[in-house]
């Protein structure tokens, strides 16, 4: 996911209660205490909790110069014109690179270079409307997976086992959930408890996820296996055209319930997941979600097939085999 961040010196209380209302990640402020009155927020400061110099190094930019070695340090880059910018320069040699920007559109400039965009924007603004502008954009650009549909080749019942239901803070909509696979090379689209049964009541904050070995597809593009997922975690939601957000862990609820094994297939890729045996329980398919106490070999779900194997939670060059 993007960062958004802003720089509020000299000390503006309303621009800094803007971005924190907005969701903000950091703000650059002359003195750490400032921010922290009104609220828990990283600081970019000599006192915060990134420092200039170390954490973060601020660079100002022109055709002719270079661009600075930050080594792993977080790059902030700025410009008097970013239309005269080789940002592609910029996008190409780091994706640690975050824009200086002062409104919307010079944040969209950023974000869409190259498709890939920089790593986010350090807004500076003192427009508190701009601050909310510039949220909207950097979160319109959330990444879009290739989600692609997969022919459900066995659908089996394999006894009980330990499932995880995740709980987010976020009211998720018909069509959206998470993505999760068995192996890291293929996830199926398990969606949110959002539809009306005769069961239980909607429950539009929880995905019931599947077994606690399963790998949960993140933000940041790595996996996680259910049973490590916690309150306050982030994970990624993700609907059927490949749209996705970021949402907070509430709470995890892992218990042993009665389990079903479904394996699917994509060309030459291959997608499998545990999921708890229960009519709750949907997958989306290529004309609306199905349960997986309807589902059959043939049917056709929707899932992201995957090329590299992964070693904690990292996608790796190298020749690895899940079954």
């Amino acid at each position: 996911m993007k960062l958004f961040w802003v720089d509020v010196r000299p000390w503006n209380k309303e621009i800094a209660t803007a971005a924190i209302e907005a969701g903000a990640q950091a703000l650059v402020v002359d003195a750490a205490a400032d921010a922290r009155g009104l609220g828990r927020i990283t600081t970019i400061a000599p006192d915060g909790d990134l420092v200039p110099g170390t954490d973060v190094v601020f660079a100002e930019v022109t055709p002719e110069s270079p661009l600075p070695d930050a080594g792993r340090a977080v790059l902030v880059v700025s410009t008097s014109d970013w239309t005269i910018i080789p940002l592609e320069n910029l996008v190409a040699a780091s994706d640690r690179v975050v824009a200086v920007v002062r409104n919307a559109e010079e944040a969209k400039l950023a974000l869409g270079i190259l498709e890939k965009g920089v790593a986010g924007v350090l807004l500076q603004t003192g427009d508190p409307l701009e601050v909310g502008r510039v949220a909207a954009a950097v979160q319109a650009e959330s990444p879009r997976l290739a989600i692609v549909p997969f022919t459900v080749t066995a659908v089996r019942q394999i006894g009980m086992g330990d499932r995880a239901c995740i709980d987010t803070c976020s009211l998720l909509a018909e069509g959206e959930g998470m993505l999760l696979g068995n192996t890291s090379s293929g996830f199926l689209l398990v969606l949110a408890e959002t539809a009306e049964n005769p069961y239980v009541a909607p429950r539009p904050f929880r995905v019931n996820a599947g077994a606690v070995h399963a790998y949960l597809l993140r933000p940041d593009g790595r996996t996680s296996y259910l049973s490590e997922v916690r309150a306050g975690d982030a994970v990624m939601v993700a609907d059927a055209t490949g749209a996705t957000a970021e949402a907070a862990v509430g709470r995890v609820k892992i218990e042993r319930r009665p389990l079903l094994l479904v394996e699917a297939a994509a060309g030459d890729g291959k997608a499998g997941l545990v999921l708890q045996n229960a009519e709750t329980v949907r997958l989306m398919g290529k004309s609306g979600p199905v349960s997986v106490a309807a589902l059959k070999e043939g049917d056709v779900v929707m899932g992201c097939a995957m090329a590299k194997g992964r070693h904690f939670g990292m996608a790796v060059e190298e020749t690895i085999t899940e079954t």
